[in-house]
């Protein structure tokens, strides 16, 4: 037994102790009156904290809050004299209600009372389609709530529903729908991801592409899906990928390492072999501070061809390492 676990044994058997004990002097009436006491006390003054934060936000639920905290001050109070033991029970009665309804509340969501007590297919044909969604999604009947999110004009929502019935291209379609209604690329993203589920990577590539031209680092991955698929647009992409390397080269030296890989991959080796010059330039630079890049010169005089150049400065690195350990 570890400690932790000890120390639990050892409260519970101390609290059963405490409660064998009172019994025995004081009564068994006496322990009950006493729990129901201290635990009315203790949401007395959770139900005061909350009162007086909700006022302090002037939440309509304040009200509720007073109730609550007024009953359980009764329920307190009533334990300690016991003039009236029945009206404890009631308020036990009125929290277990009050919890079962609460319970109820929250499992349907934005739904007004009416709309509680309605079944699913009542609400659409009465084409209340947003609360029919809803029902229909708390049933796990995730295509009928998508329809009706979709009559809802929910979109998002209905894509969900989509998603978790595992009809993947239906959710990609409405990705594509939002993506042109709201002209945001976060939209193509997600259709692009739910048409990579779905198996068509050609539209993945296609809506990936859109977003791409938004968040230019995709450029990269949209090349690698077209590779599979079409070579001219996997060209024009690994196009566009190196311009956006070459501009952040531009600014930071670590990038040339990508734009030489890019060359190398349209088959432009002299240019990828000057882009390999300049990655090994900031490697050399890097160096000078921090010897653990001399990893990345080893690999730089690799690709140039300079296997002595690559082995010297693999040695260093290998000094570096064991310096540290």
């Amino acid at each position: 037994m570890d400690k932790l676990t000890a120390v639990i044994v050892g409260f519970v058997v101390l609290i059963l102790a405490i409660a064998v004990a009172i019994s025995y002097y004081f009564g068994i009436l006496f322990l009950i009156r006493l729990v129901l006491g201290l635990g009315f006390l203790s949401l007395a003054i959770l139900f005061a904290i909350m009162f007086g934060v909700l006022v302090y936000a002037k939440s309509r639920y304040s009200l509720l809050t007073l109730v609550a905290l007024l009953t359980s001050c009764y329920a307190a109070y009533q334990c300690y004299v016991w003039s009236n033991p029945l009206h404890v029970a009631y308020v036990i009665a009125l929290y277990i209600i009050a919890a079962i309804f609460s319970l109820w509340w929250i499992s349907e969501p934005d739904l007004s009372f009416s709309e509680r007590l309605r079944s699913a297919k009542s609400l659409e044909n009465s084409k209340n389609y947003r609360a029919a969604a809803r029902k229909y999604e708390k049933q796990n009947n995730y295509l009928k709530a998508a329809e009706c999110y979709i009559k809802a004009e929910m979109l998002e929502s209905a894509a969900w529903c989509y998603e978790r019935a595992e009809k993947y291209d239906k959710a990609a379609e409405l990705y594509e729908m939002l993506a042109k209604q709201k002209n945001e690329s976060y939209y193509w993203k997600e259709a692009y991801e739910f048409w990579k589920k779905a198996g068509d990577n050609k539209k993945a590539a296609e809506c990936l592409e859109r977003y791409a031209e938004d968040e230019p680092w995709y450029w990269e991955d949209v090349a690698k899906l077209w590779k599979e698929i079409d070579e001219g647009r996997a060209r024009k992409a690994l196009q566009k990928t190196l311009e956006y390397y070459l501009k952040e080269a531009e600014e930071e030296g670590v990038f040339w390492e990508d734009v030489a890989k890019t060359y190398e991959e349209l088959g432009e080796h002299e240019r990828a072999k000057e882009a390999y010059k300049k990655y090994l330039e900031y490697c050399l630079k890097e160096a000078e501070e921090d010897k653990a890049w001399w990893k990345h010169v080893s690999e730089a005089y690799e690709k140039l061809g300079m296997t002595k150049e690559a082995e010297e400065a693999r040695r260093r690195y290998e000094e570096y390492r064991s310096s540290r350990f």
